[in-house]
């Protein structure tokens, strides 16, 4: 049997990087900390740390032990929450969401939601799905708002974390540019024949796939904007700094000076779903809102 005590050291070494950070971060002598991993390795009769002078880096086993534990602490959280919620008739939900789904997708959810369920407490957090998983994971919200562009879905089938994967809609990004672009009439467009424009970005990620993009259309990107927005992106379009690629649901409606022109394929799509956790994927409130998501989703162009 697994001393419970000492999954929890492993957790705060694979979170801090180090014995003297987790240390520090649990009140115990980073001596303890050393111990209470040797301990673990002679039980298990295997390593579960590597350690380096950059730090200390889970091997497999270690990482398997890691995500065993941040399940069981979901347990216990959502088990405590729910004893809460039998003692005082009220209940809370967690979410966290991207910005643009956040912006298209939960008004219309949350507005019906909230006022059939007043006893409810819902917090919403804003968080890009690296940071929007390991929430779930960790049972600290009970379901995600995320996306995934052209690569792996972010949780696989069979996912020993317990994660669940609900997909959402298709968002396909196409080009805006200054309307009175030569290209800006067109029904569509290759990437190849955008080679020569300058580029304004409006998330760091669109610009790892479109430069990848560019690169397999046989030309660099040249970027004459970066923003962390994309309805800065257009604006700035529309004065004239570059052309654009815009997810379908950040498309700002009307935007005066601005056209949109889809890309032929192949282009990037990204690929938005709902991420839940197994101890909180049937509570019916979770039910009610990814029910609510799906068919506010089923609204948007690619959904369904």
């Amino acid at each position: 049997m697994i001393e419970p005590h000492r999954l929890r050291v492993l957790r705060e070494v694979a979170a801090h990087g180090s014995f003297n950070r987790a240390a520090a971060a649990m009140l115990l002598t980073p001596s303890a900390v050393s111990q209470q991993i040797a301990a673990l390795e002679r039980q298990l009769g295997t390593r579960v740390v590597t350690r380096s002078t950059r730090g200390v880096a889970l091997t497999e086993p270690g990482r398997l032990l890691v995500e065993t534990a941040e399940t069981i602490a979901a347990e216990l959280r959502h088990a405590r929450e729910r004893i809460d919620e039998l003692a005082s008739g009220h209940g809370r939900l967690n979410i966290a969401t991207f910005t643009s789904a956040g912006r298209a997708l939960l008004p219309g959810v949350l507005a019906p939601f909230v006022a059939a369920h007043p006893r409810v407490e819902v917090n919403v957090v804003e968080r890009e799905p690296e940071d929007s998983l390991p929430l779930v994971r960790r049972g600290e919200v009970d379901l995600a708002v995320a996306y995934h562009f052209d690569g792996p879905l972010p949780v696989l089938p069979g996912d020993r974390t317990g994660l669940r994967w609900t997909p959402l809609a298709e968002d396909p990004l196409s080009v805006a540019m200054p309307a009175a672009h030569p290209l800006a009439a067109r029904a569509s467009v290759d990437l190849a024949e955008l080679a020569e424009q300058p580029w304004v970005i409006g998330c760091s990620k669109t610009e790892t796939f479109l430069r990848d993009y560019a690169a397999a259309a046989g030309f660099e990107l040249r970027v004459s904007g970066t923003t962390s927005d994309y309805h800065l992106a257009q604006a700035l379009t529309a004065a004239g700094l570059g052309i654009s690629l815009v997810p379908a649901i950040c498309l700002a409606p009307e935007t005066p000076g601005l056209a949109v022109v889809p890309l032929n394929p192949p282009r990037p799509v990204r690929y938005i779903g709902i991420a839940t956790g197994r101890q909180r994927h049937d509570h019916p409130l979770v039910r009610t809102l990814v029910e609510g998501l799906r068919k506010e989703a089923g609204a948007l162009p690619g959904g369904g």
